[in-house]
């Protein structure tokens, strides 16, 4: 069974990028976006505006998961 995406996946991808030094890739997998939406997030192209969200205070990554 796939994983499910987060809630607010442009939100979530914009607050990892910021807050994590997970590979693009890993957030697009993690937030069901394509590889190319992360990078626009990275280059402020894709989601200018959009508050990032932590996905660890809303229960949806751990600190863990991030680590590994």
């Amino acid at each position: 069974m796939p994983q499910p995406t987060p809630l607010m996946p442009h939100a979530t991808a914009s607050w990892l990028v910021d807050n994590t030094a997970l590979s693009f890739e890993q957030i697009a997998e993690f937030c069901g976006l394509h590889l190319l939406e992360v990078k626009g997030i990275a280059d402020g192209d894709v989601a200018q505006g959009i508050k990032g969200q932590d996905p660890v205070t809303s229960n949806q990554l751990t600190r863990e998961e991030i680590a590994k």
